[in-house]
């Protein structure tokens, strides 16, 4: 383990290489693109001739879903970075991974929209990672609030998808991405941390040397059958992928419930809440898709009241509320969609709540 000071793009980097990743497919954009700028530096690094590490710029992000796609199926544990219109454009591979069961990973760098908007901040593709495209959402969402948690998500990324086989994706923001600060990095096996072994898909896993793989169905009970197996498998595996960062909610009168980098300003805001004598707590969830339900419905158990801060107009308040259904403690929003939300705004939101 040492300290070393690093973007949060080059720490989605730095993550991947540890857990094993050999190919990255991807086009540039905003605020994403250093990502492809460290990895092909590292594959034009004469050290690493032998470590096999591939890059693929492609046409354009839909190309650069299926490509990653196709270096899974061959075996190799390969990649994707985007943020977006890059997000919405590779909306087809990430439902054809989800209906296959294929283990990809993908880290988004979220951008305010709609369409190009703005290129460097929002928490607006909440919706669209967790359940975009033609699909049942069967997705696993980390959502991460530091530079930190873009290499341990990253790490994490890879060992969850290959385990469970459902695509996986790291949400961040543009924020975050170019922010450079120190941070631990480590090899897995230095936390005690086993890399999941990978095997081609499509030769060498049956008697008959090769399996075959559909996307495409002739019957409506046939695709029925498929969709309804793959939800009963994502159910069950649920207890085993939530996370959640429960911090000071046992004796709180409020909460706040954020993500991402939201939710470490909710953290700092919930500090300076405690100087002044205000019982507050943070919940909030790591994993987005699955989300942490029993978990945030037993911290918002006995609170007066929940304040949901978020840069969106409701995505994740809509998600939070559906998680709590049944509870009756009151909410309130702090809504900034595209737009950062300081420690400050939290701190009087609070205040003006109680």
């Amino acid at each position: 383990m040492k300290k070393e000071f690093l973007t949060g793009n080059e720490a989605v980097v730095r993550g991947a290489l540890a857990a094993g990743a050999k190919m990255l497919t991807g086009y540039p954009i905003t605020p994403t693109t250093e990502i492809m700028h460290y990895w092909s530096r590292e594959q034009a690094d004469p050290m690493n001739l032998d470590r096999g590490i591939k890059f693929l710029q492609t046409e354009d992000e839909m190309a650069a879903g299926f490509a990653m796609i196709g270096g899974v199926l061959a075996g190799v544990k390969a990649y994707t970075a985007t943020a977006g219109p890059g997000n919405v454009l590779m909306q087809d591979a990430f439902s054809m991974a989800e209906n296959l069961r294929l283990p990809t990973v993908a880290f988004i760098n979220q951008r305010g929209g709609p369409s190009t908007g703005t290129v460097i901040y929002s928490q607006q593709e909440v919706n669209l990672t967790c359940f975009g495209g033609n699909g049942e959402g069967l997705r696993i969402v980390y959502s991460a609030s530091s530079v930190q948690e873009m290499f341990d998500f990253a790490i994490r990324a890879f060992n969850t998808a290959w385990k469970y086989r459902f695509p996986t994706f790291v949400l961040s923001d543009g924020y975050t991405a170019k922010t450079e600060i120190e941070i631990e990095t480590y090899e897995p096996k230095e936390k005690n941390i086993d890399l999941i072994d990978i095997k081609p898909y499509l030769c060498g896993n049956t008697s008959q040397n090769s399996v075959n793989i559909r996307n495409c169905y002739n019957l409506e009970t046939e695709l029925n059958e498929i969709v309804t197996a793959n939800k009963h498998a994502f159910d069950a595996i649920k207890a085993e992928i939530v996370d959640f960062e429960d911090y000071k909610t046992e004796d709180a009168d409020i909460i706040i419930m954020a993500h991402g980098i939201v939710g470490a300003a909710a953290k700092m805001a919930v500090n300076l809440l405690r100087d002044d004598n205000i019982k507050a707590g943070l919940f909030r969830p790591i994993t987005l898709n699955p989300f942490p339900a029993e978990a945030a419905k037993q911290a918002a158990e006995n609170v007066k009241a929940i304040l949901i801060a978020e840069s969106s107009l409701g995505q994740f308040e809509s998600m939070v509320k559906n998680n709590l259904y049944g509870q009756t403690v009151p909410i309130e929003a702090l809504l900034s969609p595209a737009k950062g939300i300081s420690v400050e705004e939290i701190v009087a939101k609070v205040k003006e709540m109680i």
